[in-house]
C-alpha cells in the first residue's frame, strides 16, 4: 500500500544516514477504505493527494515540535546551522500492510516497523518560497484545528504552496544544499 509518512529535514537526513527512521508514533496516511467512502466522488489519484495533504499538515506539527525541541535544548531540533529549518516535508512510500487507524482519521495507518530507504517511492519537500508561510502556520496549527478562523487562513497560505517531487536518489543531493 502506498503511504504517505509526515517528516521534517533532520528525519529526511536519519532516513538518509541509516537507511532507515522510526516516523513519529509510526503513524502515516493512505488511501484507506474508510477514505474512500468519505468523498462521494474522486478517483484514486485525487485521494491520494487528500492523503499527502494530511500528511504535510500532519508534518507542519513535527516542524513545530522541532522548534519547541530547540527551544527547550534538546540535541537535535532540525535545525541548521542555529536556524529553523521551515519546510514540510512527505515521505511516500510502499509498505505491506499497515494498519488501518480510522479511530483516528479516514486516512490514518500505522506502519508495523520502521520505515526503510528500500520502501521510498519518493520525498516531497516545500521550495524555499514557503519557508516563510510555513513559518506562520506552524505557529498557528493547533488553532486552526481549533477552529480560529484567522488561524486558518494562515494555514490556508502555507498549504497553497506544492510540496516539489524529488526521486528517491535525488534526496542526499537536496538535503546538501538545504
Amino acid at each position: 500500500m502506498r503511504v504517505y509518512v509526515p517528516a521534517t529535514v533532520a528525519m529526511l537526513r536519519t532516513l538518509v544516514a541509516d537507511g532507515e527512521f522510526h516516523p513519529v508514533s509510526r503513524t502515516a496516511f493512505a488511501v484507506t477504505p474508510t477514505l474512500r467512502e468519505s468523498y462521494s466522488s474522486g478517483d484514486d489519484e485525487e485521494l491520494a493527494e487528500v492523503a499527502m495533504n494530511e500528511a504535510a499538515r500532519a508534518s507542519l506539527r513535527l516542524v513545530a515540535a522541532g522548534i519547541e525541541d530547540e527551544q527547550d535544548g534538546a540535541a537535535d531540533g532540525g535545525t541548521i546551522d542555529g536556524g529553523a529549518v521551515y519546510r514540510r516535508a512527505v515521505i511516500a512510500a510502499d509498505v505491506d500492510d499497515p494498519t488501518l487507524r480510522p479511530d483516528l482519521d479516514d486516512s490514518v495507518v500505522r506502519l508495523k516497523e520502521p520505515l526503510r530507504m528500500d520502501q521510498v517511492a519518493s520525498v516531497h519537500v516545500d521550495l524555499e518560497a514557503a519557508e516563510g508561510d510555513v513559518a506562520k502556520a506552524v505557529a498557528v496549527v493547533d488553532a486552526a484545528d481549533m477552529g480560529d478562523h484567522d488561524a486558518e487562513f494562515v494555514l490556508g497560505d502555507a498549504e497553497d504552496h506544492i510540496l516539489a517531487w524529488y526521486a528517491t536518489q535525488e534526496l542526499p543531493f537536496l538535503l546538501e544544499f538545504l
